[in-house]
């Protein structure tokens, strides 16, 4: 058994604010009654408490009517306009009947305001004596608030909220809305209005509200989350990890990742994923959970540096994920949409480029990557339709390339490229960040984790799948294209991928001692996949040593510039090996 190290919590240690952070609601109610009381207007004051969809507004509320002495508490969705209402303006982004895809929205949260019980609530706002208002668009109803406090949420802790059926998303009361539903509209529609809103406020937090546990809620001054996001990209750090089930899981996390070992099984970990994953800031012996977005959208340039920011905007674009066959079973045979189809179709601007990065297997994997040599279109979707009428399985030797696998093997992934991972694989999938978009054309006749069959996509997959990467193609430009590139004392560095239609350039760097890397102002990630532990230092100890155990993922910030990597602990005096990922700027050389 191999005994883990992989750190589950990661935290940022905030320097300066140890004593900026309360506990609990009474604790709360005394830290609000102190800032009321220096606004000088203790008798006659507002407090605006806007929160992101998911948090438990009901629940805030009471409490803090509980334990605050105010004389009007106000819920701001009150002045949401009806549920029809909202359901006919968001229908547009939330595509139809389709169970997965929608398009981008573009509403912005004034428009699911009715004007009339806006002013009423505003004229409720002007009475005499202490007025609370909480809710989704509560700095709407009252943008100029004495104390403005943010309560915010985690995706990934939303997502969980919905498949306990403990939050509706924004104007309805569909608690009881299949998870996956309630995922999808959130994706296109809800998340992205609740972020444009949330930018504009950042700079203007007096407080944060972490209630990701509703019982244990904690306080933090805005000026020393605003620290803890400018610290941030002055080191390394890492975000938060979530694991997920799947149909297909398998075995390997549980041990390498110190996870639960009575669970079923561990598919997914999403272990650099910022926009849905979660930033732990301390501050003294207390620590609060954020979305790790909040770091990209107050610190863009710093973070992932002028180009990248020029490029994708306040977008983090590299995704670094686990997929755990290992003991389990295939991925779903599939592909992801061309750039042009993205746009059309969804409203995104690039696609999911990937790669699998052979992080551990067994000795019978398999890659199965590009379309046979000479297989026809129209043969294969004919084929993949049968297979879904139940008629037959999908000849999948017939029509796709099976390659073998072995430990730190590295298949890229253009979007357009038919692709999955076979069973008793351990892949580290380094890709583009819009990763919702996966086209699912055949899953080897089993059903989901709810006992029903998963959403199949032939059409929309065939229309993207590029016959062109055919065995030989793929043999010549997507399987282990290493390049060695560099080399010093004791460390060599090679060129990995991706692909020259894919953005992301990876390196491989295999070392004994000390190897120098730069930003050279663009964002990196890495991942150890070779050794027990390494140490990230600065050559000029403007950031503090920063320890990386195996299979970590970790991000290096555009504005640090120059840094070093060497063995550490159990690891000096062996060789070890990080995958290196960031955007490039020119296309790789033939």
């Amino acid at each position: 058994m191999h005994t883990s190290h992989y750190d589950l919590f990661p935290t940022i240690q905030v320097q300066g604010y140890e004593t900026s952070c309360v506990c609990g609601w009474e604790a709360i109610a005394i830290q609000l009654q102190h800032s009321l009381a220096q606004t000088q207007k203790q008798q006659n004051a507002s407090i605006c408490i806007e929160c992101y969809t998911g948090v438990d507004v009901l629940h805030l509320q009471k409490e803090l009517q509980k334990n605050l002495a105010v004389d009007i508490c106000l819920n701001s969705e009150q002045a949401l306009r009806e549920e029809t209402y909202i359901n006919t303006l968001s229908q547009p982004f939330l595509g139809g009947d389709d169970p997965i895809f929608g398009w981008l929205s573009n509403l912005r949260l004034p428009q699911l305001f009715a004007e009339d019980k806006v002013q009423d609530l505003r004229k409720q706002l002007q009475s005499d004596g202490i007025k609370l208002i909480v809710g989704l668009g509560a700095s709407h109803i009252c943008p100029h608030p004495d104390i403005l406090i943010y309560a915010d949420m985690p995706r990934w802790e939303g997502q969980l909220r919905y498949r306990r059926n403990e939050a509706a998303n924004i104007g309805t009361n569909n608690h009881t809305t299949a998870a996956h539903l309630q995922y999808k509209r959130a994706f296109f529609n809800d998340w992205r209005i609740c972020d444009q809103w949330k930018k504009g406020l950042i700079a203007k937090w007096d407080f944060v509200l972490d209630t990701v546990h509703n019982d244990t809620p904690k306080l933090v001054t805005g000026d020393a989350v605003r620290a803890g996001l400018e610290q941030a990209v002055t080191q390394p750090f890492r975000v938060v990890p979530f694991f997920d089930p799947a149909p297909w899981g398998g075995q390997w996390m549980k041990e390498y990742c110190g996870l639960n070992p009575e669970a079923d099984n561990y598919g997914w970990c999403f272990d650099c994923v910022p926009e849905e994953n979660s930033l732990l800031l301390q501050f003294g012996a207390d620590t609060i959970e954020i979305p790790s977005i909040n770091l990209v959208f107050d610190q863009s340039v710093p973070l992932l540096g002028e180009h990248v920011h020029a490029r994708f905007g306040d977008e983090f674009p590299i995704r670094f994920d686990f997929l755990d066959t290992m003991a389990g079973g295939h991925l779903s045979f599939q592909v992801h949409p061309l750039t042009e189809y993205i746009q059309n179709h969804f409203g995104m601007h690039y696609t999911q480029d990937e790669s699998y990065y052979i992080l551990d297997c067994g000795d019978d994997a398999t890659v199965y990557l590009g379309t046979k040599t000479g297989a026809s279109p129209d043969d294969m979707r004919a084929d993949l339709e049968a297979a879904q009428r139940g008629e037959k399985r999908f000849d999948d030797e017939r029509f796709v390339n099976q390659w073998p696998a072995k430990k730190h093997d590295h298949f890229l992934i253009p979007a357009g490229t038919c692709h999955c991972s076979g069973a008793n694989s351990m892949v580290l999938e380094i890709s583009a960040t819009p990763y919702i978009f996966t086209f699912k054309m055949w899953d080897w006749d089993r059903l989901g984790l709810d006992g029903k069959p998963r959403p199949i996509n032939i059409d929309r997959g065939m229309d993207n799948v590029d016959f062109s990467r055919d065995t030989e193609w793929t043999q010549e430009h997507l399987i282990n294209q290493f390049e060695a590139i560099n080399e010093g004392t004791g460390w060599r560095e090679e060129r990995t991928g991706l692909h020259e239609r894919e953005f992301i350039e990876t390196r491989r760097h295999w070392f004994t001692e000390t190897v120098p890397h730069n930003t050279d102002g663009g964002v990196h990630v890495l991942n150890l996949v070779e050794g027990a532990e390494i140490i990230v230092e600065s050559p000029t100890q403007a950031f503090a040593p920063f320890i990386v155990h195996y299979a970590e993922t970790f991000i290096v910030p555009a504005a640090i510039g120059a840094y070093t990597i060497r063995p550490y602990g159990p690891s000096i005096g062996q060789e070890c090996a990080t995958m290196k990922a960031f955007v490039r700027t020119t296309l790789p050389r033939k």
